[in-house]
């Protein structure tokens, strides 16, 4: 298709006719550089969708006239580079068009996370974004839209307001693009003098050199960068550390978390940030039994290298062993001996499978007989046994990295895994799953009578006292019938690498 350039909604719903593909949307301010560019780039790379940019300067994101009076304007060069770079079409409106007040709904930005960094000085910025934005997307109606990683506060603000209006749009980010200096690329570095670049070069060098520290001693001295700064004259606007996705101030039990700051350079206000990390992140995947947890949970950690946590299994091996040894674990002083001794560990075998062992006997094929099936939820229930296992899966957890599954892992386990799953399937659906794997077993179960007992597990799992088997709130719930767990666990996978920040997927 022909490089089009629209001016009016009229020029864009006839554009639109034409279109046998979706759309990929890149909305820019114009004045492009070569991290718009890479926008435009990674959109063609995604499928066969037409890449649309728009180049509007937005004055309801400017609480000063003078710096909206002074933004670069470069029309025909941006035009030139937005085509050379594989764009489809560009959308050049005037403010008539976009700001037609019967047809323009005024958006607020989430005030939770547009009241620090940016924010703060600011005043009504992330609403005019919000405002702007939603009218494009309302216009232009895309798929997808790519954002850039640098402005990371815009890019968690617009998927709130998408999540919270339920607008049909997906958002692909990209992390921050930095010229050979170490600067992140600005539609503004261009108004800097030489002198001032150099100070912008130190502000970023220093974010580097504190995260740098950080992986080694996991703590950030903002009074110490702070003084770098002072001793150099630079005129630091912020320098904050907020947990990356909340953007709250609170962040001890954060693992991943943002140093992110904003520099006066002569009249030119810039910023750039660094992604921090305590352990690699977790995936936490959820749900009742028969759902596909364990093949899909066993699919991604071997897709991103992770470690596969199986705490059903822990649970079932336990179980095992207390049947097995005949020991009296309704009596709390006999079971907490019993605890005391155990050693429960996972073991790569010659398959390159994940086999368990409790006290060096391997369990493996033992704890999927119906009679643990049958027994493992009311152990699962005993208050010392769920304490003991979840203090074992977190000692596992520690460094992060792993994929775990299991009935409690998102809302008991790991309350704060980067990527909450909830797995879920039909009673038939996951009744046929048992069945098959049972049979492979040389085990024969009546059909009726297999989804009984599935009934009767998620009533138990569901309603004890201790961790019962509940959705945790921030949970992504996902409905595995008619789907392959490669399908799914693909899907999961797609869905952790676009919640992360992707400057951290260096780091693992």
């Amino acid at each position: 298709m022909q490089q089009t350039i629209l001016k009016t909604i009229n020029d864009i719903n006839k554009w639109k006719n034409n279109l046998e593909d979706n759309i990929n949307f890149v909305p820019t301010m114009g004045n492009l550089h070569k991290g718009h560019l890479e926008l435009i780039h990674q959109s063609n790379k995604d499928g066969s969708n037409e890449t649309l940019v728009s180049i509007f300067i937005n004055p309801l994101q400017f609480n000063d006239k003078k710096d909206f009076k002074n933004y670069p304007k470069t029309i025909e060069k941006d035009i030139k580079l937005a085509f050379s770079s594989g764009a489809n079409a560009i959308f050049l409106p005037s403010e008539k068009e976009i700001l037609n007040i019967k047809s323009l709904i005024y958006q607020k930005a989430c005030k939770k996370l547009s009241s620090n960094l940016c924010g703060k000085s600011r005043e009504g910025h992330f609403d005019g974004v919000c405002t702007i934005v939603f009218r494009m997307l309302k216009i232009i109606n895309p798929q997808k839209m790519f954002l850039g990683e640098k402005d990371w506060q815009q890019v968690i603000i617009l998927k709130n307001m998408i999540k919270k209006l339920n607008l049909k749009v997906e958002i692909k980010s990209i992390n921050t693009q930095r010229d050979a200096d170490g600067v992140p690329f600005s539609s503004r570095n261009n108004l800097l003098t030489t002198s001032e670049r150099k100070d912008l070069q130190f502000f970023s060098k220093e974010l580097k050199k504190a995260k740098k520290n950080f992986l080694v001693n996991k703590v950030i001295n903002l009074e110490e960068i702070n003084n770098s700064f002072k001793n150099k004259n630079l005129k630091v606007e912020y320098l904050q550390h907020l947990s990356a996705f909340s953007l709250n101030e609170s962040i001890d039990k954060e693992n991943i978390t943002i140093l992110a700051g904003a520099i006066l350079c002569g009249s030119t206000r810039l910023i750039d940030h660094v992604f921090l990390m305590k352990r690699k992140p977790i995936i936490a995947i959820d749900g009742p039994a028969g759902s596909g947890k364990s093949t899909v949970t066993k699919l991604i950690a071997k897709k991103l290298d992770f470690i596969y946590l199986d705490t059903g299994a822990m649970y079932r091996a336990l179980s095992w062993f207390l049947i097995d040894q005949k020991i009296s674990y309704e009596n709390d002083n006999i079971l907490e001996e019993c605890l005391k001794k155990l050693n429960i560990v996972f073991k790569t075998n010659l398959n390159s499978d994940q086999d368990i062992f409790i006290n060096d006997i391997c369990v493996t094929n033992k704890i999927r007989s119906q009679k643990i099936s049958s027994i493992v939820s009311s152990i699962a229930s005993i208050g010392k046994v769920r304490e003991f296992l979840v203090k074992e899966q977190r000692k596992i957890g520690d460094k992060g990295g792993i994929v775990a599954e299991g009935r409690d892992i998102g809302t008991t386990v790991f309350p704060k895994a980067e990527i909450k799953i909830y797995l879920n399937a039909s009673i038939d659906e996951r009744a046929k799953r048992r069945k098959i794997e049972l049979e492979i077993q040389g085990q024969d179960i009546n059909f009726d009578k297999l989804k009984d007992q599935i009934k009767q597990r998620d009533l138990d799992d569901s309603t004890r006292n201790i961790s019962p088997l509940v959705k945790a709130e921030d949970a992504i719930e996902i409905i595995t019938d008619n789907y392959t767990a490669e399908q799914i666990a693909d899907k999961i996978i797609q869905i952790f690498y676009e919640k992360l920040p992707k400057e951290i997927k260096n780091d693992f």
